[in-house]
């Protein structure tokens, strides 16, 4: 394999880092009113999480920012030229395994959520046997990076890098899929339910496809347009959008809460007869297995 072009290289880099450092201040935000609403009524494992992924996050951002440093600034001041083929960055091994330590959690949790809107664990064992590849795959190519720190030998780098991404996509395919036919299923006739539903559906969308989308891309010019770093764009900013996906998820209820609660806005005019608080307690079957109701908003979003 040819050694990358180091423009095009440091280009792309670059645009992944804007992109990853724009990602985390939306997910400080997303974090602080998380805690700002949730900090004494979510059970401390969500919370733990929750800190565990903004940790990471925080580091991942600081390996990214060093990697600029590594490609801007380190060649200005060398007193003498490289000898040999170019070197990745020295914090470039860390991406690939912070990444999957970030999406595995997600995408179990997520798993999670299936498993108990469908009172099904056939999906959710796919998922979690999908995301555990993720991981295995990813852990590799960290490895891998670390021990053959070379440009020119990254194509011995690709069958750990298909393992990653490959398996990372369809699971968050699978979630996404089946998070919309298990809603659509949960449709009751009421207006003020079905709203809430097709709310919630159209933020699995935006939130579950985009990871999806941002993972084959990496893979895709990973492997189709190779020396080149284009697939540092979306690599770069992967695992920004999974936490986000988990902060949006968990912070939307808010929205829920506050539409389930007063009947009589816009969007539900039609329900002015309605009592609030029998509004705000709407009981669809989500599957607990103790057989209890929930709430749209307490049942499809959170994590207990």
């Amino acid at each position: 394999m040819a050694p990358p072009n180091p423009e095009l290289l440091c280009v792309s880099t670059r645009r992944g880092v804007f992109l990853n450092t724009i990602l985390y201040g939306v997910l400080v935000v997303q974090t602080f009113n998380y805690f700002q609403t949730y900090k004494t009524t979510d059970k401390p494992l969500i919370r733990y999480l929750v800190i565990y992924l903004l940790v990471l996050e925080t580091f991942n951002t600081g390996c990214v920012m060093e990697m600029m440093y590594d490609i801007l600034v380190k060649p200005l001041v060398r007193t003498k030229p490289p000898s040999g083929p170019p070197k990745p960055p020295m914090l470039l091994s860390a991406d690939a395994i912070v990444t999957v330590f970030i999406s595995t959690p997600v995408q179990l949790f997520m798993a999670r959520r299936i498993c108990v809107l469908s009172e099904s664990v056939i999906v959710p064992i796919i998922i979690l046997v999908l995301s555990f590849v993720s991981l295995g795959g990813g852990t590799a190519l960290s490895i891998l990076v670390t021990i053959i720190p070379d440009f020119s030998r990254f194509n011995e780098f690709y069958p750990a890098v298909s393992t990653w991404l490959g398996a990372s996509a369809l699971a968050d395919l699978l979630i996404t899929g089946c998070l919309l036919f298990t809603l659509q299923r949960k449709r009751t006739g009421m207006r003020a339910t079905d709203g809430i539903i097709n709310k919630i559906m159209l933020l699995t969308i935006q939130t579950g496809l985009i990871t999806t989308v941002f993972a084959i891309a990496d893979l895709v010019l990973a492997l189709s347009i190779r020396g080149k770093g284009f697939n540092f764009i979306p690599d770069f900013a992967l695992s920004k959008l999974y936490t986000n996906t988990l902060l949006a998820s968990l912070n939307a209820r808010m929205d829920y809460g506050a539409i389930l609660s007063n009947p009589d806005n816009l969007l539900f005019r039609s329900n002015v007869n309605t009592n609030k608080s029998q509004a705000a307690s709407i009981p669809i079957h989500f599957g607990h297995h103790s057989g209890d109701n929930d709430t749209v908003n307490s049942s499809c979003c959170s994590g207990d």
